[in-house]
C-alpha cells in the first residue's frame, strides 16, 4: 500500500531576509514575538523531509476575528441554512447515509469465511441487502482509489496516480498528494529566525469531495481518516485527516530503535537506531526531533530519557519530561507526551509509544514514529482544527500518522509478527471509538469512517496463506497463521456493531473497500527491462544500485520507472533532460512498450508476470490528465514492481524473489482486484463502481450529481424494498 521515501537533511539553510516598511508591519512583529515566548509554538520541519509543520501564529488573530464575525452573522446564516436543509430533506429519500471503508478487504476471502460460517454479520447483512464485488480504479493503489470514492471522477480530475510522483526537473520522486513548505517570510534574531506568517501546506489532490456538496446543500458530514484529506478542507461537518499525515519529523513514519548490542551484531535495517551503553542498570539516550525551525542552523531538537533497567522484575522505568513509566516486555506503554524546545521558552510537542522488546542478554527498545500531539497538533490535522482535540479528549490520545501502523518495523526485523498485530488491533479500536460516536451524534446525515487493518495486515501475513510464497517456509505453524482470518471475523464483529445502530429504516449502510488483494510473489525490475531493450542507459561506467535513478544517462534515456504504478517517457520539454519528441513519437513508442512489455513472462515460473499495459491517455480524462506516469503496467497475480525498482534502483536481474513480511499486494491488473460492496439495501446495479459511490450519496439526499463526475448514482432501493430509479442527475460530462 505505500511506498517510503527516506529522509534527507539538508544542511544549514538561512532565514529569508524581510524587509519592514511600515509601522505595522513592526507593531505585528512585537505581537508575534510575544505569543512566540508565551505560548508552546507550532515549529515547522525543514522541506528536505519534504514536510514542515504549520508555524503560523498570527492564525490565532484570524481565528479570533473569525470568531467575532460567526457570532453578528450567526443569527441571518442559520436562518439561510434552516431554509436551505428544508429544501435539500423534502427530496432526500433517506435520512442518513453511513459508509464503513475496510481497506483492502479481499472479496474471494469474504466468500469463503462467509460460507464457514465465519462473518455472520456480513452474511446477514447480504441476505437483507446486497453484496456485490467493486470495481477499483487504474492503478489500484489506496490513494488512487479513495480519491476516485471521495471525488466520484477519474484520476484525470482528481490529480492523484500513485504513492509518489515526479519532480519533471530534477527526475526525483516527490509526494503526490501534499506540498509543504516554510514560512516566506522571517526574522532573524542572533541565532534565532522568527517564521512570520504561515507555511505553506497545499494539497495536491483536486476535485471536490463529494461530502462537500452535501454540505452546500446543508447535509452535515463527520468524515474519519478517509485518505487523501490532508490537510483538512473546510466544509459543513468535522473531518480527521489520514493517509500522508506527517509525523512530527516531516516523514511518514520513522521508527527508532535502541539497543546495546555491539556494532554489526544483530544488524537491522531500516528507521533509525542507536547503540547506546548501559552505565550499570542505566541507560541514558534521547529521542529524535524536527529540526528547530526557530534556529538559523535548524539544528535537530532533542528529547531526553533515562532507562533505569529492573534485571529481577524483567522490567525497565522510563523517565521523560519528569514523569516515569513502567515498561513490560512486549507490551506497548500508552501514548507517552513528548515535548521538544525550541529555545525561545516554547516547546513542540508530540506522541510516542514505546515497546521493550528485550532488557537481557541485551537491552532492546523500540519506539513509534513520534505523531503529530491529537490535543495541540503542530499542524491540522482536522477540520474544524478543534475536532483533534475533542476527539483526543473524549476518546484518549491515538495515532495520527497517516500510515499508522508500521509495515517498514516488522520488514526490518525490528518488530516481531506479535508486536505488529498489537499495533494494527490498537489502531482499529482507536478508529471504532471516534466511528461509534459519530454514529451516536450524526443522526441526520452522512458518517464515513475508514479502518486501515485489513490493508496491512494482509500486506504483513499473506506470507501465512500461499504456501508457493518466497517467505512461506516456516510460517505454517507459526500462531500467527490464522491472522488474516482472525482479522476479518473482528472486521465482521466490527460490522455487527455498526449495523445495530443503523437499524431505522432512513439509514442506508454500505461496507465498502476500495480494492481487494493478491499474493506478491516476485518483484519486477521494469528499469533493467527498459536498460536490456535500449530505452535506458547508465551512465558510462556508473556505479548500480543507486537509488532514484541517480546514475541515469538521460540524453541517451527515452523511458525510466519509478513509484509503483507505472513508468514515464523522457519527453522533451516536459523532463528537464527530454529526448523524446512530444506527439507521434511519444504515441509511438508509448504503444511500443506497451505492446512489448504485455504478456511478459517469467522464465522460472513459465507464468505470466505482465497481464497488459495500458496507455495512459488512452485510460484518463480531465484537465490533470497530464501528470499521469505514461504507461500503467497491470500485474498478473503474483507479481508487482521490485522494491529496488519502485525507488529507482537498478538491479542485476529482471525478476527477484520478495522475501519481505510485506508478502501480499495490490498494485496489480485491475480487474484481478475488485473490492467489496454490501449494503443494507437491495442495489439492483450490476457492475458497480468505487467511484459510483459518492454520487449515490448525493442523489440518495436528493441533491444533483454535478457533470463533472465521472460516477454515476447505484440503484438503491427504498425501504421497504421497491427499486427507484434516479431522476436527479445532470447529463454526464464530455
Amino acid at each position: 500500500m505505500m511506498l517510503r521515501l527516506e529522509r534527507k537533511r539538508n544542511g544549514t539553510r538561512q532565514g529569508r531576509k524581510t524587509a519592514f516598511r511600515s509601522p505595522w508591519r513592526i507593531l505585528a512583529l512585537a505581537a508575534t514575538s510575544v505569543l512566540i515566548l508565551t505560548e508552546p509554538a507550532q515549529a515547522y520541519i525543514g522541506p528536505g523531509a519534504g514536510f514542515a509543520a504549520v508555524g503560523s501564529f498570527l492564525a490565532m488573530f484570524a481565528a479570533l476575528a473569525s470568531a467575532v464575525i460567526t457570532l453578528f452573522t450567526w443569527p441571518m446564516r442559520y436562518l439561510i441554512r434552516a431554509i436551505r436543509v428544508r429544501r435539500t430533506h423534502a427530496k432526500s429519500r433517506i435520512k442518513r447515509f453511513v459508509v464503513l471503508g475496510l481497506d483492502g478487504m479481499e472479496p474471494t476471502l469474504a466468500d469463503k469465511f462467509m460460507a464457514e460460517g465465519k462473518l455472520p454479520n456480513l452474511t446477514r447483512l447480504r441476505d437483507q441487502g446486497t453484496y456485490k464485488r467493486l470495481a477499483t480504479t487504474t492503478p489500484p493503489l489506496s490513494p488512487v482509489a479513495w480519491s476516485s470514492f471521495l471525488t466520484g471522477s477519474n484520476p484525470g480530475k482528481h490529480n492523484i496516480y500513485d504513492f509518489l510522483s515526479i519532480d519533471r526537473k530534477s527526475y526525483l520522486p516527490v509526494l503526490s498528494s501534499v506540498s509543504i513548505h516554510e514560512p516566506r517570510r522571517t526574522l532573524r534574531l542572533g541565532k534565532y529566525v522568527i517564521p512570520i506568517g504561515k507555511a505553506e501546506i497545499r494539497m495536491l489532490r483536486k476535485g471536490k469531495p463529494f461530502w462537500s456538496i452535501l454540505g452546500e446543500h446543508g447535509i452535515f458530514g463527520e468524515i474519519i481518516r478517509v485518505p487523501i484529506t490532508f490537510p483538512p478542507e473546510k466544509f459543513r461537518g468535522v473531518l480527521l485527516s489520514a493517509m500522508c499525515v506527517p509525523d512530527l519529523r516531516g516523514s511518514q513514519g520513522t521508527f527508532s530503535f535502541y539497543t546495546t548490542r555491539p556494532e554489526g551484531e544483530g544488524e537491522h535495517t531500516g528507521g533509525e537506531q542507536f547503540r547506546v551503553k548501559r552505565d550499570g542498570n542505566t541507560i541514558r539516550t534521547h529521542l529524535v526531533g524536527p529540526e528547530n525551525g526557530f534556529r538559523r542552523d535548524k539544528v535537530i531538537m532533542q528529547c531526553p530519557f533515562t532507562v533505569t533497567i529492573n534485571d529481577r522484575a524483567n522490567t525497565v522505568d522510563l523517565r521523560l519530561d519528569g514523569t516515569t513509566h513502567t515498561l513490560k516486555p512486549g507490551t506497548y506503554s500508552d501514548w507517552i507526551d513528548v515535548p521538544f524546545k525550541t529555545g525561545l521558552g516554547a516547546k513542540v510537542r508530540g506522541i510516542c509509544q514505546f515497546l521493550l522488546l528485550s532488557t537481557s542478554p541485551e537491552f532492546e527498545l523500540y519506539v513509534t514514529p513520534i505523531n503529530l500531539d491529537p490535543a495541540k497538533p503542530a499542524m491540522p490535522i482536522s477540520h474544524p482544527m478543534v475536532y483533534s482535540t475533542y476527539l483526543s479528549k473524549n476518546k484518549g490520545k491515538y495515532a495520527t500518522l497517516g500510515l499508522a501502523e508500521d509495515t517498514w518495523a516488522l520488514n526490518a526485523k525490528i518488530l516481531s509478527d506479535d508486536g505488529f498485530l498489537q499495533q494494527c488491533t490498537q489502531a482499529d479500536e482507536e478508529r471504532e471509538k471516534m466511528f461509534m460516536d459519530a454514529l451516536d451524534k450524526v443522526k441526520q446525515g452522512l458518517c464515513v469512517c475508514v479502518f486501515d487493518g485489513t490493508d496491512r495486515v494482509q500486506h504483513m501475513f499473506w506470507r501465512y496463506i500461499d504456501k508457493e510464497h518466497p517467505a512461506h517456509a516456516g510460517q505454517a505453524e507459526d500462531q500467527h497463521r490464522n491472522a488474516i482470518e482472525e482479522l476479518y471475523i473482528r472486521m465482521d464483529k466490527l460490522v455487527g456493531r455498526a449495523m445495530a445502530k443503523c437499524n431505522d429504516d432512513g439509514t442506508v449502510l454500505m461496507v465498502i473497500s476500495d480494492h481487494g488483494f493478491k499474493t506478491f510473489r516476485h518483484g519486477v525490475d521494469l528499469n533493467y527491462w527498459l536498460e536490456e531493450n535500449g530505452y535506458l542507459k547508465m551512465k558510462e561506467g556508473a556505479e548500480r544500485g543507486k537509488k532514484y535513478l541517480a546514475n541515469v544517462d538521460w540524453s541517451q534515456t527515452r523511458a525510466f520507472a519509478i513509484g509503483l504504478a507505472g513508468f514515464y517517457l523522457n519527453i522533451r520539454g516536459r523532463e528537464a533532460q527530454g529526448i523524446v519528441e512530444p506527439g507521434d513519437e511519444a504515441d509511438q513508442l508509448r504503444q511500443e512498450l506497451a505492446d512489448k512489455l504485455g504478456g511478459l513472462t517469467d522464465p522460472k515460473t513459465n507464468r505470466v508476470a505482465i497481464n497488459q499495459v495500458y496507455e495512459a491517455p488512452k485510460v484518463y480524462r480531465g484537465p490533470y490528465h497530464g501528470n499521469a506516469p505514461d504507461l500503467i503496467v497491470g500485474y498478473n497475480e503474483g507479481y508487482r514492481i521490485s522494491w529496488e525498482a519502485a525507488v529507482g534502483e537498478l538491479t542485476d536481474g529482471l525478476f527477484h524473489e520478495n522475501k519481505q513480511a510485506w508478502s501480499g499486494d495490490h498494485c496489480i491488473d485491475p480487474p484481478l482486484v475488485p473490492g467489496v460492496l454490501f449494503c443494507n439495501r437491495r442495489i439492483d446495479t450490476e457492475h458497480p463502481r468505487l467511484i459510483d459511490i459518492g454520487p449515490t450519496a448525493l442523489d440518495l439526499f436528493g441533491v444533483k450529481v454535478p457533470a463533472h463526475m465521472d460516477g454515476r448514482p447505484l440503484k438503491v432501493a427504498d425501504a421497504n424494498g421497491n427499486g427507484k430509479a434516479t431522476t436527479t442527475t445532470q447529463a454526464p460530462a464530455k
